[in-house]
């Protein structure tokens, strides 16, 4: 099967002779051919999505939230198709794809409380007989850059946004795993949306630059690598686009003296191994203060050995493979560089075997001890399954190590003390904080708030920052003589 783009409510064939096949990371098997679209398709779908922008900024924000009741509705039935889609084109276990659907669709659902997210403010007399108004409008063509690892979800983060707030979209897949959008848009197609309003075109790198550098196009939102996005900022910026440019992680784990050592165990091992490491929330240090040490690192290694390794659509696996070939040698790569800087490895990922592993690019949980936060594997985000365990004497010390680091996007505390937890929350510098949880992933009401390096902009993704990067303020002053 060929994948076809989505432009101006029609499924069409791309004219481009370069195609990659799309393959199941756990059996290495073909599932489908992703097209890398040329400029001049991209061109078309930038003209359709401005053909639609005008009709559809008029549409009432009740009707075009109505349009998103309808798309949630059909989602929640395609919830499994969706799902078992996911595995297979990425390789995450089932539970794991069922809690990115249901996670995407959320967003579907706030984004429909338009009329009252998008209301402005008012007030009389600001001068005798003169009165003010703010008012929220559309801006115009927004471009949604997605990434590899929720391929469903984050594409959600951005377009029912964009689209209740008045704005059309473009949406480039990531060409790794374009099915799962692929089936989104055909949801969308089926929920009647007016030409024009969503467009999806598949590609690569020239087809990204196509997309930043239009004058027709007013901003684009982008979920990636760090490098990636400062290049896709960049290049916004320069060509006059707001950009939201989510970037990568290096998340730290802090297990207090006090802590439940059941609950914090159980957080790291979800933050760490979860998805096969590969989410920007994922925790890949941790640091025991303390006495702690020891009876941690026991309970994690005994723990984490217990995991099961394999295709994510048996119910029994516990974590599936890593994305590609090339993404497992680089994260083993990571876990080589590891034993020669000189940490200790408790439990090694690279020997596993057994039925069904062959074929497919599975990493299993490693976990270093003795690890130096100067170390390659303690600064550079491997996204993959593996943990290091660096230990500190205090909550100071351990403060001190998450601020150097480059990245700031999530950080947990283990703690029965709220005096710790509070220190924590005020003083750590990253976006989004767990007490006493592993993946402190916001709710789609709330933002997701990246710092440092792993984001680029200052409107962030979902909560009330959408409404605001989605729309622009106007402000009327009214005298009637």
């Amino acid at each position: 099967m060929r994948l076809k783009n989505y432009i101006n409510g029609q499924w069409v064939e791309s004219r481009s002779s370069q195609v990659l096949d799309v393959r199941n990371p756990a059996t290495d098997e073909v599932l489908a051919e992703v097209p890398l679209s040329t400029i001049d398709e991209v061109g078309e779908a930038i003209k359709a999505a401005r053909d639609g922008f005008e009709q559809w900024r008029q549409t009432p924000p009740l009707t075009r939230a109505r349009y998103l009741f309808r798309l949630k509705d059909l989602l929640e039935e395609r919830l499994e198709e969706i799902s078992r889609l996911l595995v297979q084109e990425h390789g995450k276990t089932l539970a794991e794809a069922r809690g990115e659907v249901r996670r995407g669709i959320e967003n579907v659902e706030v984004a429909s409380g338009i009329p009252s997210l998008m209301m402005g403010s008012n007030m009389e007399d600001i001068a005798k007989g003169i009165d003010c108004e703010s008012i929220r409008q559309p801006i115009g063509v927004f471009c949604v850059i997605p990434p590899f690892n929720f391929p469903f979800m984050v594409p959600l983060w951005f377009v029912p946004y964009a689209i209740a707030c008045g704005n059309t979209c473009i949406v480039k897949p990531s060409e790794q795993v374009p099915l799962s959008q692929n089936i989104l848009f055909q949801t969308m197609h089926e929920a009647g949306f007016p030409r024009g309003v969503v467009n999806l075109v598949n590609g690569a790198k020239e087809a990204v630059d196509a997309l930043l550098e239009s004058d027709e196009v007013n901003g684009a939102s982008f979920v990636g690598s760090s490098a990636v996005a400062r290049y896709v900022y960049q290049k916004a910026a320069v060509h006059g686009k707001r950009a939201q440019c989510l970037g990568g992680a290096k998340n730290f784990l802090v297990v207090m003296p006090d802590a439940d050592l059941d609950t914090a165990v159980d957080g790291i091992i979800g933050s760490a191994f979860g998805c096969a490491g590969e989410r920007c929330l994922a925790g890949s240090i941790v640091l025991p203060v303390g006495d702690v040490y020891e009876a941690l690192k026991a309970k994690l290694v005994q723990a984490s050995s217990q995991i099961k390794v394999g295709n994510g659509l048996d119910e029994r696996v516990d974590m599936g493979p890593v994305i590609s070939r090339r993404h497992r040698d680089r994260v083993l790569g990571y876990i080589e560089n590891g034993v020669e800087e000189g940490a200790r490895l408790l439990l090694d990922g690279r020997k596993l075997d057994g039925d069904g592993l062959r074929n497919g690019w599975f990493v299993g949980p490693t976990i270093f001890d003795e690890v130096r936060p100067e170390m390659v594997i303690a600064n550079e985000d491997i996204f993959g399954p593996v943990l290091g365990i660096i230990k500190v004497r205090d909550l100071d010390e351990a403060l001190r190590i998450i601020d150097a680091n480059p990245y700031g996007n999530a950080t947990a505390i283990f703690t029965g003390s709220g005096k710790w937890a509070r220190e924590f929350k005020y003083r750590v510098r990253c976006g989004m904080v767990g007490i006493n949880v592993g993946v402190p992933a916001p709710m789609s009401f709330f933002t997701f708030t990246g710092w440092k390096g792993s984001f680029f902009g200052d409107l962030h993704a979902h909560g009330r920052d959408a409404i605001e990067f989605f729309t622009e303020k106007k402000v009327v002053t009214v005298r009637w003589v």
